[in-house]
């Protein structure tokens, strides 16, 4: 009974790690730099299950530092015509394609991880987001235009299925005017 029960410890070890999220192996920071559009977004999030209806789909400018860090920042119209803003310095770890910074407006900490990525396509990024000892899963699919193809919205999906994303909480978000520049 004992070897068959290190047998099933073992088997089950070796599916948590390889469903372990881990960034793109070749990734290049300067390859991601630029404009993207948020065309998909993810998470189990309460606050986010109350909104989805009503989001829409915003622009990000990434912008790598001298550092090696990820200058992040993010812009929305609303439907007033008024513009939702978000700016964070995403600092660079040991592993190539992994981030972390503190949200200033929520103040989580997140671990983003840039796990699939055609820099003059599309990206899906997976962030793990802890606040209060609650952590949350996001995941995210930016195109470099408003649109990517079935099979790049299809990995995403997969992408956020596999985190724990229940299929009802995975969102394209409809075609949005821009904010104007800052």
């Amino acid at each position: 009974m004992t070897p068959l029960l290190a047998l099933l410890g073992a088997a089950l070890c070796s599916l948590t790690m390889s469903a372990e999220v881990v960034p793109q192996a070749d990734f290049d920071l300067q390859g991601v730099s630029g404009k993207w559009y948020l065309i998909g977004f993810a998470t189990n999030a309460q606050w986010f299950v109350t909104r989805k209806a009503t989001m829409k789909m915003g622009t990000a400018m990434l912008k790598p530092t001298a550092g090696g860090d990820l200058d992040l920042s993010y812009a929305s119209l609303n439907s007033d015509g008024s513009c939702w803003r978000k700016n964070n310095l995403a600092k660079k770890t040991d592993v190539p394609g992994k981030f972390t910074y503190v949200c200033q407006r929520w103040g989580s900490v997140n671990d983003m991880l840039v796990v699939d990525v055609k820099y003059d396509e599309y990206a899906l990024i997976y962030t793990s987001k802890t606040k209060t000892g609650q952590t949350t899963t996001v995941t995210k699919l930016y195109g470099r235009g408003e649109e990517v193809n079935a099979d790049v919205m299809e990995k995403f999906r997969q992408l956020s299925l596999e985190a724990g994303i229940l299929a009802e909480n995975i969102v394209f978000l409809p075609k949005n005017a821009e904010c104007p520049a800052a």
